[in-house]
């Protein structure tokens, strides 16, 4: 039997994959790598992406994380996402899932642009009435 990694993929309301795997594949901010079992510890921030590994019977499986945290700690691999969809079908996961969480994501960036423009202006107008000397007078 061939050594194995326990693989775990957990989100903040549930864990979604809890199995043994023989390889895994995942991509962060410098590309795509791999991990085998005996793979040296180490943390990494993952992209948006389709996470892939071979289980302990050799069948191929897929998550799209959104994001996340992977870590190999003591020939274990756990990863942490805010949102994960497991699936057999690479072409669907990667077309329609994936999409999904581009658009989540540039929603989020432009909720987070407005936001912070309106903070920006309501300190503005407040720094605006501040400098003001009572009797409507600048200072």
């Amino acid at each position: 039997m061939s050594p194995t990694l326990p693989l775990t993929i957990l989100t903040p309301l549930s864990v979604v994959v809890k199995e043994p795997a023989l390889s895994l594949r995942a991509v962060d901010a410098s590309g795509s790598f791999g991990v085998l079992p005996g793979h040296a510890d180490f943390l990494t921030r993952l992209a948006l992406s389709v996470v892939s590994w071979t289980t302990g019977e050799g069948a191929a499986r897929f998550c799209a994380v959104r994001g996340g945290v992977l870590t190999v700690t003591a020939g274990r691999v756990a990863i942490a996402t805010r949102e994960a969809v497991v699936g057999d079908d690479l072409g669907r996961l990667d077309r329609d899932v994936l999409a999904r969480f581009r658009a989540e994501e540039d929603a989020d960036r432009v909720e987070h642009t407005e936001s912070t423009r309106l903070h920006l202006s309501a300190m503005r107008q407040m720094m605006a009435r501040l400098q003001r000397k009572p009797g409507g007078t600048m200072k």
